[in-house]
């Protein structure tokens, strides 16, 4: 098995056989995976805020960071991969509010607001998420069979 580890602000697409994307420490972030799985192509995203606007030397630099400059990438990273927008399913893990526990900034919702904004843009959309709540999560995309994995320390693991 090939693991490619994405951190925060980074994506990664690819349609190796044998290939798992693994992003962790999902808490107000967002994880935005794309998976194909007729083409076996998958990507992943894993995004720290929903607006470059606030840090363009960084939106540059690591475009990944924002929702308005990482999900455009990843989108034509797959369609550079063969998929057609058809071929594309959509589904997002995070924005939990485990640092904002009297939900003061609401990062989480306004990150998940973003992604779902921008993939909206594609005709996109998530047919299944796992948001909110006070936890940490990891997201792992199985290239081969599509399957997204969510762990959470102390909860387990469950497919989304």
């Amino acid at each position: 098995m090939n693991q490619i580890i994405i951190g925060i602000g980074e994506l990664q697409v690819t349609n190796m056989p044998g290939s798992v994307l693994r992003t962790f420490a999902l808490g107000s972030c967002v994880g935005v995976a794309l998976v194909a799985p007729r083409l076996k192509a998958a990507g992943l995203l894993h995004i720290a805020l929903p607006d470059s606007s606030i840090n363009l030397k960084l939106a540059t630099e690591r475009p990944g960071y924002f929702a308005d400059t990482g999900i455009p990438i990843l989108v034509k990273k797959m369609l550079n991969c063969g998929c057609r927008y058809t071929d594309l399913i959509v589904k997002i893990a995070g924005a939990s509010n485990i640092m904002d526990t009297q939900n003061t900034f609401k990062i989480g919702s306004k990150n998940t607001l973003a992604v779902k904004k921008h993939l909206w843009r594609y005709k996109l959309g998530p047919v299944a998420e796992d948001v909110g709540s006070s936890i940490s999560r990891t997201m792992t995309v199985d290239v081969d069979t599509g399957k997204i994995i969510i762990t959470s320390p102390g909860n387990g693991g469950w497919e989304l």
